[in-house]
């Protein structure tokens, strides 16, 4: 793919050296990033000494620096390093408002070959194609069969039904994520917000509807993969309503996969038989705030 004219990030691969050179408006957006926010390898190398006046942020290293590795292959010398984005926090600690990103760069040279008989040409992943894949993660919540084998032809129930819910996030490359279900809402109207309303899961990931008598109402064990989350809810209407329609719509979440889950990632069902809160994952102390409401904001 060519380069445009004022890439974002632009790399030069020179005999002993790499000089990577980053436009301060990285994402197109007219707000410039901060120098300090920018760091090359994984020894955190900082850039040359900015000049609040450029409009670029330049860093020159070695080959072998700022923890770059070395691959030798039969007909070339690959050096990889990263270009580190890590936004600062805003002034409020409860929001942010940019998300990190690597760009990663490769220096291909010929081993059998003059180096600076030819010019050399780098290999990267252009920063906007890697933060779209970053970002670019797609949510689906879909009415399952009775088998959990296929969706639902149906949206049709009767009471004493089983509704069987799974929810999926798919990514292209993303670190491994695991979803969750922070909050699943019946309406009467396709107006979330609307009243009667019913909050069958809660606060956090607490499926408040397994607490009611006579339910079956259950996150799903074990999950199918990280990534996916199953659950069911016994069928019900609002009382008083003349109408046959329910409108469900659910806020859902991700965290890392190699993150344990925690009161703020979490997946929770009451269980009769114990009498208690029951993780689908975890330590059932993350589910102690289910009863309490007490539960800390994801």
């Amino acid at each position: 793919r060519a380069l445009s004219p004022r890439p974002a990030v632009a790399v030069r691969c020179q005999e002993g050296q790499l000089v990577v050179t980053v436009s301060r408006d990285l994402f197109g957006t007219g707000r410039p990033v901060r120098a300090a926010e920018l760091s090359l390898g994984t020894a955190s190398c900082p850039p040359l000494s900015p000049n609040p006046a450029q409009a670029f942020v330049t860093f020159v290293a070695a080959l072998h620096e700022c923890g770059s590795t070395l691959q030798v292959t039969s007909d070339s010398l690959i050096y990889r390093t990263t270009l580190f984005y890590k936004p600062t926090r805003s002034g409020n600690p409860l929001i942010v408002r940019a998300t990190p990103a690597e760009v990663p760069i490769e220096c291909h040279y010929p081993r059998r070959s003059n180096v600076s008989s030819g010019a050399v040409h780098p290999t990267w992943a252009p920063f906007r194609s890697t933060v779209a894949a970053e970002e670019r993660l797609r949510f689906s919540l879909r009415l399952m069969d009775d088998e959990w084998s296929r969706e639902r032809l149906s949206n049709g129930f009767q009471l004493g039904d089983s509704l069987r819910f799974q929810a999926d996030v798919t990514s292209e490359g993303h670190v491994p994520l695991r979803l969750f279900v922070d909050q699943c809402v019946a309406t009467a109207t396709p107006d979330r917000g609307s009243s009667p309303r019913y909050a069958f899961i809660d606060r956090g990931g607490c499926l408040v509807d397994s607490r009611a008598e006579d339910t079956g109402s259950a996150f799903v064990s074990p999950r199918p993969r990280p990534e996916s989350l199953r659950f069911q809810v016994d069928a019900f209407k609002f009382a008083g309503d003349a109408g046959n329609l329910l409108y469900i719509s659910c806020h859902l979440r991700v965290s890392p996969a190699a993150e344990a889950p925690n009161p703020w990632n979490k997946a929770c069902s009451f269980s009769k038989a114990s009498g208690l809160w029951a993780p689908l994952e975890g330590t059932a102390a993350i589910c102690s705030c289910c009863d309490t409401g007490s539960c800390p904001s994801p």
